[in-house]
């Protein structure tokens, strides 16, 4: 047993140094770096400023349209994507014909990066092209909008195509989840009477409630990270007035090109805590329950 024990030991130690050095190494890193005054390639002193960097980051207009903006997607993007992943697995668990080549359709959208996406995207909400196009064609030229150059639109814009990408992703979720629902759930609440709103109702919807926690977690956590997206959209600048500005872009900029490093690192641990917020208790909560499951 002792053998076999410095075996596992011996096959799974260059993983578990390889995860110290490279993340939780560079998180400790970053996390010094962000408490310093190295806001410049040289720096003539290096020295610890406290909390001076994540202060100034609160009195910076930008930053904070782009947390504001950051919440605006997550509204929009994590309700579209459970909504219309929830319609498309009711649809295909109702027993539709060719349900195969529906699934593969929904599902499409979800293989391709967020960098094709972002390009396919910015030629529909183009001015001069797309979906402009397209209102035209239907008599609907009171549409035309400049969608993602506009600033009043932005970052809304984006989220509609984080939508399209992602809601796939949910509905592959809610349909495992549908088809792991036992019948007799169904057959015993139809022997009562129950209506289809019902079925839903008292049924189906709350024994779908662990996979929506966990689709809410996923989603959340890609709102609060999304950088390739708004880059393939809007451009580096977020758009105009930041209109699409979001602070993953706003870290990138800062960090390696106005090479504002101590910055950048308060940036970039302040979007570590935002996701640690969000992922720590559901972690904590699916631990409690397989516990006592």
């Amino acid at each position: 047993m002792r053998r076999y024990r410095l075996v596992a030991f011996a096959l799974i130690a260059p993983s578990v140094l390889l995860i110290i050095v490279f993340v939780y190494g560079f998180i400790g890193w970053t996390t010094w770096l962000s408490l310093t005054n190295q806001n410049d390639i040289i720096v003539p002193q290096v020295r610890f400023v406290g909390l001076e960097n994540y202060i100034r980051l609160f009195h910076n207009l930008r930053f904070l349209i782009d947390l504001k903006n950051t919440l605006i997607f997550a509204l929009l993007f994590i309700p579209g994507s459970l909504v219309l992943g929830l319609a498309g697995a009711l649809l295909l668990n109702s027993g539709i014909r060719y349900e195969g080549v529906f699934r593969t359709i929904f599902l499409m959208p979800m293989a391709l990066s967020f960098i094709v996406t972002g390009v396919v995207w910015r030629w529909l909400m183009n001015p001069s092209s797309g979906l402009n196009l397209m209102f035209d064609a239907l008599g609907l030229g009171f549409l035309k909008n400049g969608w993602y150059t506009d600033p009043s639109i932005g970052i809304k814009a984006i989220a509609l195509a984080a939508v399209w990408q992602l809601s796939g992703y949910t509905m592959a979720l809610y349909l495992a989840g549908l088809r792991a629902i036992p019948k007799e759930l169904y057959e015993a609440a139809q022997v009562d009477g129950a209506s289809q709103w019902q079925f839903f109702r008292f049924v189906t919807f709350p024994l779908l409630t662990p996979v929506t926690l966990s689709a809410v977690i996923v989603l959340g956590h890609i709102s609060l990270k999304i950088f390739d997206l708004v880059v393939a959209v809007a451009g580096i600048s977020g758009g105009p007035a930041f209109s699409s500005d979001v602070p993953a872009l706003y870290m990138f900029v800062t960090t390696f090109q106005a090479n504002r490093f101590a910055q950048g690192g308060a940036i970039s641990i302040i979007l570590l805590m935002m996701v640690s917020f969000l992922v720590i208790p559901y972690l904590s909560w699916s631990l409690r329950r397989e516990a006592t499951e």
